[in-house]
């Protein structure tokens, strides 16, 4: 599998994951060093994690339909997005595109090739919400405890945004493409990635 990643492509997904892990990092509450050093391992493992193989799924469902794909990196974006992160407390993260190359890709292959990256972001929440489930079991005197309830609510809520953001069926996101293809799927995908998302703003109904 890695051989199908040029290194062009290794170096672009790990440029975009340290700038996105870094910029989600900037909007945790931090003060010493050490807590903003557990907020950037934070995000690498949620928001880089989700990112990375949303990114992959693209790509890997592509290559099975015969094109070849590669994600490319946008500095000017991966900038803005850490810079307001920074200064605003706000993250607008559009760190590129995996960009597919050939000719004669029909609708369905595009919307499915489309969906594979929200689809990856669903499937992640899984584990997340598994691990947030289990924190509830474990003795409140445990001193992972906190950390294991942190990690399993804020990749759930990350991931169910990520998949949200990118249904919007508006401008290149995979939404658009989702839905010219097939109306049906566009609507189980974005009413259930908004589903998780908002449920993750009321925890008692997890």
């Amino acid at each position: 599998m890695l051989e199908r990643i040029s290194r062009r492509e290794r170096f672009d997904l790990i440029v975009a994951w340290l700038a996105i892990s870094v910029a989600f990092s900037l909007i945790f509450p931090r003060g010493s060093l050490p807590q903003y050093l557990t907020s950037l391992a934070l995000s690498m493992l949620t928001v880089g994690v989700g990112f990375v193989l949303h990114e992959l799924a693209h790509k890997f469902t592509a290559m099975h339909y015969g094109y070849w794909a590669e994600f490319r990196k946008d500095n000017l974006m991966l900038l803005i997005a850490v810079v307001l992160a920074a200064l605003v407390g706000v993250v607008f993260a559009a760190p590129g595109a995996t960009m597919i190359y050939g000719a004669g890709i029909t609708r369905e292959q595009n919307g499915r090739i489309s969906a594979a990256g929200p689809i990856i972001n669903l499937l992640l929440c899984i584990p997340f919400a598994l691990a947030l489930m289990l924190s509830l079991w474990v003795d409140p005197a445990a001193s992972w405890r906190n950390l294991l309830s942190l990690v399993g609510m804020v990749g759930l809520q990350v991931n169910a945004m990520i998949a949200s953001f990118n249904m919007l069926p508006v401008g290149v996101l995979d939404g658009r493409k989702i839905l010219a293809w097939n109306p049906a799927v566009f609507i189980v995908l974005i009413v259930t990635a908004f589903g998780i998302l908002i449920a993750t703003f009321y925890p008692s109904i997890l």
